[in-house]
């Protein structure tokens, strides 16, 4: 027996009749060999020799599960360990039912986990480890539950995959992620195709709008203290714009200047004029 779960109280304080139970301990009692009771903490008193107590823990004690190769329902074979933490509930059941309640729940635990996760499928196992903890911590408590014990919970704690395993997986959640990123993207592109539609028909109704426009694209880009800007659709509309605008100032000059027939030279009295 595990000499810091359960332990035989002896030397000279057993020997003279008196023991000591602590705390988190029970003490189980025989006296001939045949049970007597369970004695709480505190001094207990026994006959000796007629009388032996063992001392019961009733704290939580965590329990390692070992890796061990498991081959799941789609034939992968990851390393899986685990911890479980158990107490016991009935001292005497503990003691009497079973000899060793420690070995026994740490060996049934690892014949519990790898015949779960045996029958799951590997993604199972890597993302829903909850479901599969409740099934071990299910099982093992209804085994202990004979023996006087109690399971708190069991956690799968790591998996380890094989290397080709391992690429594999990479590879498809890269793959995955790569779908996400392709999907937002062409999400987003039929929103902004959407919006800039709707920016047409704005613009077409109030063409003083691509104006505004342009003036803030002037701001953004005299934030960056360019020298020099060349901004090629104001410069096409000043072209377009500028035959018109000629055409009228020459309207207007016209229409400014009157209309004094054809001129006469002047004749002078004194006969004609000699050159």
């Amino acid at each position: 027996m595990n000499p810091g779960l359960l332990t035989e109280e002896v030397g000279p304080v057993a020997n003279l009749g008196a023991a000591i139970v602590r705390q988190h301990q029970r003490g189980v009692a025989f006296r001939f060999g045949k049970l007597r009771g369970v004695r709480d903490p505190g001094i207990r008193f026994t006959i000796p020799p007629a009388d032996r107590m063992w001392k019961v823990t009733l704290r939580t004690v965590t329990l390692p599960i070992p890796s061990q190769q498991v081959i799941t329902r789609d034939d992968v074979s990851p390393g899986v360990a685990a911890v479980a933490c158990f107490r016991r509930v009935d001292p005497v059941k503990s003691l009497v039912e079973i000899e060793d309640v420690s070995t026994a729940i740490g060996r049934i635990a690892r014949t519990t986990v790898r015949n779960v996760v045996g029958r799951s499928l590997l993604d199972q196992v890597l993302t829903d480890t909850e479901t599969l903890n409740t099934r071990i911590k299910e099982v093992l408590d209804g085994l202990t539950r004979q023996w006087g014990g109690y399971v708190l919970l069991v956690e799968l704690k790591d998996i380890e995959l094989p290397a080709a395993v391992q690429r594999a997986v990479s590879c498809q959640a890269e793959a995955e992620r790569e779908k996400r990123a392709r999907v937002i993207a062409a999400a987003g592109e039929t929103l902004s195709a959407d919006r800039l539609a709707e920016a047409a028909d704005v613009i077409s109704d109030h063409p003083i709008a691509l104006q505004l426009r342009n003036l803030r694209i002037l701001a953004e880009i005299a934030a960056e203290k360019n020298s020099t800007i060349v901004f090629p659709a104001q410069f096409l509309e000043s072209a377009r714009t500028l035959p018109g605008f000629v055409e009228g100032e020459d309207g207007k000059v016209t229409a400014a200047v009157p209309d004094l027939g054809p001129r006469r030279q002047p004749v002078a009295s004194g006969g004609p004029v000699k050159r």
